[in-house]
């Protein structure tokens, strides 16, 4: 059974940094794509990064690139999401997700099979 456990979210002040664990369960995390995403109070579930299966493909939201970096560890079977000078803007609750789709690249669209609950990350002075 497929399963990922979100994790890490926090309040934090604009500067601060977290780091966001998304443990899998189910399956190797090197052999599906993985993706983080957020969600604003009013506003549209939004694709921030992502890692492909086994090439360590990613790809960045325009918004947190240079800032945000996702990264796997095979033996913790979990992908993180090292977020650095966080800005008030950032605040939201941040899933991760799975893409059973072994032959594309990862994306940032919300075409993922697999969710885990969210994460609530709050940016604020």
């Amino acid at each position: 059974q497929v399963q990922l456990v979100a994790s890490g979210g926090g309040l934090v002040q604009p500067g601060g940094s977290l780091r966001l664990s998304c443990a899998a369960s189910g399956f190797s995390v090197d052999y599906y794509g993985i993706g983080w995403f957020r969600q604003a109070p009013g506003k549209e579930r939004e694709g921030v990064s992502c890692i492909s299966r086994s090439d360590n493909y990613t790809l960045y939201a325009n918004s947190v690139k240079g800032r945000f970096t996702i990264f796997r560890d095979n033996a913790k079977n979990t992908v993180y999401l090292q977020m650095n000078s966080l800005k008030p803007a950032d605040t939201a609750v941040y899933y991760c997700a799975a893409d059973t789709q072994l032959f594309r690249l990862c994306h940032l669209s919300r075409e993922y099979d697999y969710w885990g609950q969210g994460t609530q990350v709050t940016v604020s002075s």
